[in-house]
């Protein structure tokens, strides 16, 4: 499987059988680019087709795991049809591609855990999560629908009570507190966490293929039952992204202040 057409994301083989796939650049965090976000909902299918892959990791390089989107890319998405139609296909594939993935997928996060990134780390088979690392789904903040992955696992992972506290108020997670929700598999020291994620992969890779993948696929029934509900909440994101609250967020972000967003509609 040819990977060189994959420009945002680092491709490299890290052993028979274990795929690294790593996002950002040393001393940055990873943003979430126009291409960044296309290239992360395509690779799962390559991933899926690659006779040599038997597991993937993925993780962040730099200051953290992943940084949400570009800003450029979220105000492109508030004024043009066309970008908002084009990130509601890669938003939708990115979450339904992981799942339909027959390979295994370890995560590895570090830092900030965010946006499209974070999609990637919670959907994955086995999420590995260091101590200092932070998960957050801002949506609400940015004044949209949680919609690009929350509906679909957050309750099923730590629950509706909590996957609720977390979703509207836009709550901080760290990595020991996502373990002890059911949020995220394990958790340990940033120094160790690509050393467990790797032994992690070396002991799927070595299991029964055929078992592991069958295992996986009746397992993630329970996320395909969740799909109309993921559906709705990307849909409405996407609806929201056209609306004041999210003009308001995307200003409020760019000018480091904390959002006024105007009341809703009388009749809503």
């Amino acid at each position: 499987m040819d990977y060189s057409i994959y420009k945002d994301l680092k491709i490299r083989r890290l052993e028979p059988g274990i795929l690294e796939i790593a996002m950002g650049e040393e001393g940055k965090l990873s943003t979430a680019t126009a291409r960044l976000h296309k290239e992360l909902a395509d690779v799962w299918l390559d991933v899926d087709r690659d006779p040599e892959t038997r597991v993937v990791i993925l993780r962040g390089i730099g200051k953290g795991f992943s940084a949400g989107g570009d800003l450029a890319m979220v105000e492109q998405i508030t004024q043009d049809f066309a970008a908002r139609a084009r990130v509601w296909r890669e938003a939708r594939d990115l979450v339904y591609n992981i799942i339909n993935c027959s390979k295994m997928v370890v995560s590895a996060m570090h830092g900030p855990a965010v946006g499209a990134g974070l999609v990637a780390g919670l959907l994955a088979d086995v999420s590995i999560a260091a101590k200092n690392a932070r998960i957050i789904d801002g949506h609400t903040r940015l004044g949209v629908a949680a919609g690009d992955h929350a509906a679909i696992v957050w309750p099923l992972l730590c629950g509706m009570a909590k996957a609720k506290y977390y979703l509207l108020l836009c709550e901080q997670v760290s990595g020991e507190e996502a373990e002890r929700i059911g949020l995220i598999s394990m958790v340990c020291e940033e120094n160790q966490l690509n050393e467990k994620a790797l032994e992690v992969a070396r002991k799927l890779a070595s299991g029964a293929q055929t078992a592991l993948r069958w295992t996986k696929y009746s397992l993630n029934n329970w996320l395909r039952m969740a799909g109309p509900s993921f559906d709705a909440s990307l849909a409405l994101e996407m609806v929201g992204f056209t609306g004041p609250e999210a003009k308001e967020g995307l200003a409020s972000l760019r000018e480091k202040r904390k959002p006024s967003f105007p009341p809703p509609p009388d009749d809503f």
